[in-house]
């Protein structure tokens, strides 16, 4: 159920959208649409008397579940999803930014996405991935590089960005590295084992030369001292398939969100982020 009523008193007694947001967990655009369509149905806190959750939610969100009587513009979500496929940094909110510039009266970013999902659940069947908890972490090196500049020396160097992430829940763990060589191969997954205070019974890399030497599914040529780390943390190593893009589908959104706009990374470890 959202959280509409607590946004309502939250800014009845005061308090900014940012401060709304960090208090429930929600977004900044989320609370500002519940304000939104509660001032658009008449309501405001305190709430009438009897007006429970369920006939709240009835009153601010039918009309958007109505589907063709309602009259906010549809954005054309098959031009969204070329735009997500063509660029790398392109995201579901750059181009719910850009729609809403152009139809300012349109869907709030959180129907926008639901929209979305649902359209492209109907395009593209296919077998949804679930990863149990603790089973898997999926590593690999984005395709960007970060222009770091070294304090010591001055010295501009292109910094490497590795990123690990949790199968069930999208945790992400993010660190700029000088290359992509074995000895910083190694380091990263300590780090990143230790980041997430444990260690999953699988690991998930591509096809990266410092871990798997010869890429194979049925007998892939492992690196002797990635699987010597493997072996000490007792975990297994299991290399995504060579031209099978969907294996490591979590892992390249990931890599996507962590190719966000580099250039205000300021600290090698980014905050954990949700995809």
């Amino acid at each position: 159920m959202r959280q509409v009523s607590e946004v309502l008193r939250l800014r009845a007694e005061g308090l900014s959208l940012r401060q709304i947001g960090r208090s429930l967990g929600i977004g900044v655009t989320t609370a500002h649409e519940y304000l939104w369509r509660a001032s658009a149905a008449g309501l405001e806190w305190p709430l009438p008397e009897g007006l429970d959750a369920e006939e709240l939610e009835a009153r601010l969100f039918r009309l958007e579940e109505s589907g063709p009587h309602t009259t906010r513009p549809e954005p054309d979500w098959l031009e969204v999803h070329k735009e997500l496929r063509r660029g790398k940094h392109v995201t579901l909110r750059l181009l719910w930014l850009e729609y809403r510039r152009e139809r300012p009266e349109g869907w709030g970013y959180t129907q926008f996405c639901v929209r979305y999902r649902r359209w492209q659940g109907r395009q593209d069947v296919v077998m949804r991935q679930e990863h149990p908890a603790g089973e898997r972490v999926f590593v690999d090196f984005c395709g960007d590089t970060v222009p770091v500049t070294d304090p010591e020396t001055g010295e501009v160097y292109e910094a490497q960005i590795f990123v690990a992430v949790l199968g069930a829940s999208g945790y992400l763990y993010a660190e700029a590295v000088r290359r992509q060589d074995l000895e910083s191969w190694l380091g990263l997954h300590v780090r990143a084992l230790e980041f997430f205070g444990g260690v999953t019974r699988v690991l998930v890399p591509d096809n990266l030369k410092a871990g798997v030497t010869k890429a194979c599914w049925y007998e892939p040529e492992l690196n002797p001292s990635y699987l010597e780390l493997a072996r000490y943390y007792g975990t297994v190593i299991l290399p995504t398939r060579p031209r099978h893009p969907r294996d490591k589908v979590l892992a390249f959104d990931c890599t996507s969100s962590a190719g966000f706009d580099t250039s205000g990374l300021g600290a090698l470890i980014v905050e954990p982020v949700v995809c």
